[in-house]
């Protein structure tokens, strides 16, 4: 027998480099909160995706065709998914006022954003539609790392904890590291990185060919991080660590 949680409104953000797993996330977010009995309203902004497996209540491909954007304005891919972000953001207060609307009837609000993730977290449109939606709900931002990359190679994980670290600080909303593909690989090196600053230190210098200052700086950095970060296991493959998901969201 499922079991329920009182119910609330908590709008989620989902980022995460390109190929994290965000929307496989959404997915697997979506099903397990429906075999709750729980309503998730689910916020595609991203124009250039061809083909996601949700329907999503709100799809910013209903009003902005991002082909016409790209001809429109003699745009490249990436130009025309910021333009029509931006545009799409001019009427973000009509989805505001639609997701309010239905506020006693939704738990979630589940927003998913392009797969270039700067697209979103740094420019105008990701501030007007992270506030609008921060000013009005609980919001938290869900950053993906890809744990079989990121561990083992300091690199590839020092590239998402800086991304993550300048999203936490430009949003001001909490952000909740979710170590996705664990069923491929654990997530222990990660974390010991994240919380022992001289092992992390270790390992960068050992594959940078920066100065060692370099690597003493970010480890600073990231264990201050790690003091304000909340760490979830996750697999979006086989629903591992969604039940703790689900408890932190409705604590």
């Amino acid at each position: 027998m499922s079991e329920t949680y009182e119910r609330k409104t908590v709008a989620i953000i989902v980022v995460g480099m390109a190929g994290s797993g965000k929307t496989s996330f959404i997915q697997r977010f979506n099903s397990a909160s429906h075999a709750k009995k729980m309503r998730t309203y689910i916020l595609n902004i991203d124009p250039a995706t061809t083909k996601i497996p949700y329907v999503p209540n709100i799809d910013i491909r209903d009003t902005i065709n991002f082909k016409k954007v790209m001809k429109d304005y003699s745009l490249g891919p990436n130009g025309a998914i910021l333009t029509a972000a931006n545009l799409f953001a001019t009427r973000f207060d009509q989805v505001i006022s639609l997701c309010e609307r239905r506020r006693n009837e939704i738990d979630f609000i589940v927003v998913d954003t392009p797969g270039q993730i700067e697209i979103f977290t740094w420019s105008a449109s990701g501030t007007i539609i992270t506030e609008a939606i921060a000013s009005r709900f609980e919001t938290f931002l869900f950053y993906i790392l890809d744990t079989s990359r990121s561990n083992n190679n300091p690199q590839v994980f020092v590239s998402n904890i800086l991304q993550a670290i300048s999203v936490l600080y430009k949003s001001r909303v909490r952000l909740i590291l979710l170590l996705n593909k664990v069923d491929i690989t654990n997530s222990k090196q990660i974390r010991t990185w994240l919380s022992d600053f001289e092992k992390f230190q270790a390992a960068f210098d050992k594959v940078s060919n920066s100065a060692s200052e370099l690597g003493r700086s970010i480890g600073l950095v990231v264990e201050e991080f790690h003091a304000k970060l909340s760490l979830i296991d996750i697999s979006c493959l086989t629903g591992e660590g969604f039940e703790d998901v689900f408890h932190f969201l409705t604590k």
